[in-house]
């Protein structure tokens, strides 16, 4: 298959990513890849997950732990800046889910495909000519990390590559689906966290100005950071948006903010599927790879209503946790699908520029 797999990726980059790096930025309007060459090693599959139970009848859900290091070459070039660069080698590591949905009683069987990442891939690129794209002016405040947390996000839910197999099939139901639930993540203190901060040229043991980073797929929160305090207090609150479970996770990660390099102060990983089954956790967690510090977060699942009969009383819940929330807590969610547009105005703008 891995022929036909790099066809499909190379009309994904032309038809897909080159028109949105293009509208992304007006310095990017004559951004083009003049060589797509993905390579001939293929990608491996390392194990393979299916999900029995809390799926839908029509659909499969397979979670794929992948692997690709692969030689290849990808050129571009932005043609309004002379300018030239490209990839040499790419490597992805990470599980990717595909649903296989709806199924069908006729053949193909299967009317669509989706794929994406549950969580942010490991992701490494060896550039060439990355200097000369960095020169280029809205690109000057980029490095080489930021663009691969944005391609990294681009593959990550909700965002998610769906391909009809047959033509009667919704798809704009399956590429935006409504969201399972909205997670409330009460972000409150932690406790007998590692001193990081030394004095005296190590000798003696100070404190850590520690905060947290919490990411649900590609939604990413930070917290405030707590000087001099091992047993800090945020009390903060994160609402995310949970498109997928069983699989998806919450993640957490501690840091010490320090001058040059924050130092890690412990990570937590949980389950989504146990904070629905639960609907309220309210606990002290352990954090992992570490010698010692603990968490304490209170986790809210909430499940969308298609009525607003119980909006009085969600909006009386709500304004006694007023204070909880920078911007507040939410009573209802807006989902808005923009389909198509028609008989725009035609712009004149280049023609101008050209002209004069």
């Amino acid at each position: 298959m891995w022929p036909f797999i790099c066809q499909f990726i190379e009309k994904l980059f032309r038809e897909t990513i080159e028109p949105a790096v293009r509208g992304a930025n007006n310095h990017l309007s004559t951004f083009s890849f003049t060589k797509i060459d993905i390579g001939h090693q293929p990608l491996r599959i390392n194990g393979v997950k299916v999900y029995t139970e809390n799926v839908d009848k029509r659909q499969i859900i397979l979670d794929l732990q992948i692997s690709f290091v692969g030689n290849c070459e990808i050129d571009l070039e932005i043609k309004r800046y002379f300018c030239r660069a490209g990839v040499k080698s790419i490597q992805i590591h990470g599980t990717m889910r595909v649903i296989l949905e709806p199924l069908i009683g006729d053949m193909p069987l299967i009317g669509a495909l989706s794929l994406f990442f549950l969580r942010k891939p490991l992701l490494e690129i060896n550039w060439t000519g990355l200097t000369n794209l960095l020169d280029v002016p809205g690109l000057n405040g980029l490095s080489d990390t930021i663009i691969l947390d944005i391609i990294s996000n681009y593959l990550v839910l909700p965002n998610r590559i769906t391909v009809p197999l047959v033509s009667e099939v919704q798809i704009a139901q399956l590429r935006f689906p409504i969201p399972k639930g909205v997670l409330r993540i009460h972000f409150i203190e932690a406790q007998d966290l590692e001193g990081k901060d030394t004095y005296l040229k190590g000798i003696i043991k100070g404190k850590s100005d520690p905060y947290g980073i919490i990411r649900v797929g590609n939604q990413i929160f930070q917290s405030k950071v707590i000087k001099e305090n091992l047993n800090p207090k945020w009390n903060e609150v994160y609402e995310a948006l949970v498109y997928e479970h069983p699989g998806q996770e919450l993640e957490i990660e501690l840091f010490d903010e320090d001058p040059d390099k924050d130092d890690f102060l412990g990570s937590l990983m949980i389950d989504l599927i146990e904070v629905e089954k639960e609907r309220l956790l309210d606990e002290w967690f352990t954090l992992d790879e570490v010698s010692k510090g603990k968490l304490h977060l209170k986790l809210e699942w909430l499940t969308l209503m298609p009525t607003a009969d119980n909006l009085d009383k969600v909006l009386t819940s709500i304004r006694a946790d007023k204070d909880q929330a920078n911007d507040g807590l939410s009573s209802a969610l807006l989902i808005l699908y923009l389909d198509s547009a028609r008989n725009l105005p035609v712009s004149y703008v280049l023609m101008d520029t050209l002209l004069s």
